[in-house]
């Protein structure tokens, strides 16, 4: 049942349109709110800006963490799991809204939410002249106005009762989590759960990843990240091998060797992977680099060779019967 307006902060105006179910919470940092939002225009069609209501994954915030939008931390913290409200924010409060969604809309899509931002003097981000790369976001950034988010509060999370995603958590933070992410992938990819298993190794070259991007490409910080990361890709190329997905292990691979060209194991990954998706010359060449350097492979390479050999016999059998089908 809604309810009247309110107000709970200088500017911005609450309407409860359904009540929640959950606990009264304090929010104290590093409460993670999970939640849809509906952004809209105070004109007469109410315009949708965006609307995440109908995607798989909710908007997540981690109290205290600093988020761009501020307004709406300060929404979330009046609110009960469960409860749908709408928020009037007068404008000083969403200049930073396009820039906000501009980034969300892009990470959405599985783009990269910094491509083409550019850094500006005084810690502008954007300029009014430079496109967003939307047009109704480019309007909005030029003629900054008021703004209704309609909010679901779906889930609150106390601090300690999950695991931070890497983009929430401080350096430190990350380096303690690679740790454990890798033994939990160790012990996925023994159980046989390979794709699990990947997803961990993955989440700790992400936590890597960024770090990493902090610092001089080549410095010395730089590359102790980079040799932390490079057994965690190999093992998530591991499990892309058993799952068959053999040109991510081509990819991978390849960005090992072009930097660690002795990398005995993406050698005999990157092989594998060849051999795979019939590059057969390829894979030799990567089978006999990989024993030149580590001897011990020898049977194995050996093993993978005549296996390589067998499946090119049978596929050129196969091929010749099928020509021959054709042309009788």
């Amino acid at each position: 049942m809604a309810t009247g307006v309110v107000v709970v902060g200088e500017g911005i105006r609450k309407r409860v349109t359904r009540e929640g179910t959950g606990p009264c919470t304090q929010f104290p940092d590093g409460t993670k709110a999970l939640f849809h939002y509906k952004t809209v225009l105070c004109d007469d069609k109410r315009t949708v800006v965006d609307d995440c209501c109908h995607k798989d994954k909710p908007m997540e915030l981690i109290i205290g963490k600093k988020f761009k939008l501020p307004v709406w931390e300060t929404a979330i913290r009046t609110m009960r799991e469960g409860e749908v409200a709408e928020f009037l924010c007068d404008t000083s409060h969403v200049v930073d809204y396009p820039q906000v969604s501009r980034s969300l809309r892009r990470i959405a899509a599985g783009q990269d939410p910094r491509e083409g931002q550019r850094h500006c003097c005084g810690g502008i981000a954007q300029l009014h002249d430079h496109s967003l790369g939307y047009e109704d976001l480019d309007k909005l950034q030029k003629d900054p106005q008021p703004l209704i988010f309609i909010i679901s509060l779906l889930q609150v999370q106390e601090p300690g009762t999950y695991r931070q995603d890497a983009w929430a958590m401080s350096d430190e933070e990350k380096l303690a989590t690679v740790p454990v992410l890798h033994q939990e992938g160790n012990q996925l990819y023994k159980e046989g759960k390979t794709i699990e298993a990947a997803a961990k190794y993955y989440e700790a070259i992400a936590c890597l990843k960024s770090l990493q991007m902090k610092e001089q490409p080549g410095s010395p910080d730089w590359i102790d990240l980079d040799l932390k990361v490079t057994p965690l890709l190999l093992n998530y190329c591991q499990c892309k091998l058993l799952e068959g997905e053999y040109y991510q292990v081509l990819e991978h691979c390849s960005s090992i060797l072009n930097k660690y060209s002795d990398n005995v194991k993406a050698l005999f990954k990157r092989g594998r992977a060849h051999a795979a998706v019939w590059n057969a010359s390829e894979a030799e060449e990567d089978f006999s680099k990989a024993v030149s350097l580590d001897p011990s492979l020898a049977p194995l390479v050996a093993k993978e060779l005549k296996k390589l050999e067998q499946r090119l016999h049978e596929k050129n059998r196969e091929d010749k019967a099928r020509f021959q089908g054709i042309f009788q």
